[in-house]
């Protein structure tokens, strides 16, 4: 199984999920993909993926960005592999500049983002991974929003991938898509 989770304002139309889903459904494995779109809320998003799903070790969760930052966490409650796609590493500071009202980019659906789910991602915040050797970090030096260097450092033994240029949404993946579902397990 493959759970992929979206980044902030995104949903699960992103470029990244549409390409995942599709080569999975390509190798006949549609059924091993889910990609839900998550709320608002970083509490309500992980309490509802951890009710929709229980993944060990042969499943991994692929997170971009915000999404990233979730599949930190999940990594402390799951035993499955974690792909990491320019993840947040400081989402309690970084999401400050985004309160109030807003729109998901695919859908153009309305949300808010409330101060308090400053707090709930905060809480969210884990220590190092127990088995950093199940976790792939994908990094682009290129990342107009996020410092790749904090994400290596937050991250220092996960095995890596730093793209040289790229951007925040990985505008290239289909460069990297056979390598990230290789380590998640996947035939070619």
């Amino acid at each position: 199984m493959i759970l992929y989770l979206h980044g902030f304002r995104s949903s699960p139309l992103s470029f990244k999920a549409v390409m995942l889903s599709e080569r999975m459904a390509a190798l006949g494995l549609a059924s091993r993909f889910a990609c839900p779109q998550l709320p608002a809320s970083p509490r309500e998003a992980m309490r509802q993926v951890c009710a929709a799903f229980s993944l060990g070790p042969r499943d991994t969760v692929i997170g971009s960005s915000l999404g990233g930052y979730y599949a930190t966490w999940l990594a402390g409650h799951w035993d499955c592999r974690v792909v990491l796609l320019n993840p947040a590493v400081r989402p309690y500071e970084d999401l400050a500049a985004y309160l109030g009202p807003l729109r998901t980019f695919h859908t153009d659906e309305p949300f808010e983002f409330r101060p308090e789910y400053l707090a709930e991602l905060r809480a969210l915040e884990s220590g190092p991974m127990s088995r950093p050797e199940r976790c792939l970090l994908v990094a682009a030096t290129g990342d107009e929003l996020l410092d790749w260097r904090d994400m290596v450092a937050r991250h220092p033994d996960a095995r890596r991938m730093v793209i040289d240029g790229s951007d925040h949404g990985l505008s290239d993946f289909d460069r990297y898509l056979d390598r990230v579902l290789a380590f998640a397990g996947m035939p070619p």
